[in-house]
């Protein structure tokens, strides 16, 4: 089992001075290491019909509206699922000391994800982007090796930092983050791109209601 998990937007609250409205964590999670192999593969076959370079980046939030349908349409045939929380950063709803600390934001948001996935993981394999923000990689991997295996030792096998660049399941993971945050949002053709994973979705929880 393979697991790949990427954020959209931040932390910050001031959203009056430009921070995300939202904070997105998803995981996407292959069960087969064949069919992650098969949908990483596609991803690399895409790159050479668009006439881009192996080592392009796909990448929600910078593509076009084209290309994120050409990258959604790819993938989504592959037997993939994956879970997500959106943190609503309404100063109405979001409120107390502790989330305007980075670290406490984090691994409580982290907390609560993979508190949901739990049931569907076994020693996985946890790949997490490591071009992402450092504060973010710390605490998720904290979280992982303290407290996921403290009942029993076979929910996570191993937790690993890749660059995105280099890896199609991880840009994979960007996409799915990205669409979860504009469908929330109810954004321009939100919904064109959720219906490639509507499907694939086992929970996505927004906090606080």
């Amino acid at each position: 089992m393979l697991v790949f998990i990427d954020e959209s937007g931040d932390t910050g609250l001031k959203i009056h001075e430009g921070a995300s409205r939202c904070f997105v964590i998803s995981l996407v999670v292959f069960e087969e290491d064949e069919e992650a192999l098969a949908c990483d593969q596609r991803i690399q076959l895409l790159k050479k019909e668009l006439a881009y370079p192996a080592d392009f980046e796909f990448h929600f939030y910078s593509n076009s509206d084209r290309i994120r349908k050409k990258f959604l349409e790819a993938v989504s045939p592959y037997g993939f699922f994956y879970f997500g929380i959106v943190v609503d950063k309404d100063p109405q709803k979001l409120y107390g000391p502790g989330f305007r600390i980075k670290e406490s934001f984090y691994k409580y948001v982290c907390g609560l994800v993979f508190e949901n996935a739990k049931p569907y993981l076994k020693n996985a394999k946890v790949k997490i982007d490591k071009s992402g923000r450092a504060v973010f990689r710390t605490e998720l991997s904290k979280y992982l090796k303290k407290r996921m295996n403290i009942e029993s030792g076979n929910f996570i096998k191993s937790v690993k930092m890749e660059q995105s660049h280099s890896n199609n399941l991880l840009q994979l993971a960007d996409y799915v983050s990205g669409v979860i945050n504009r469908t929330v949002l109810k954004k321009k053709n939100a919904g064109e791109y959720y219906k490639f994973i509507r499907p694939k979705k086992i929970y996505v929880q927004v906090w606080p209601k």
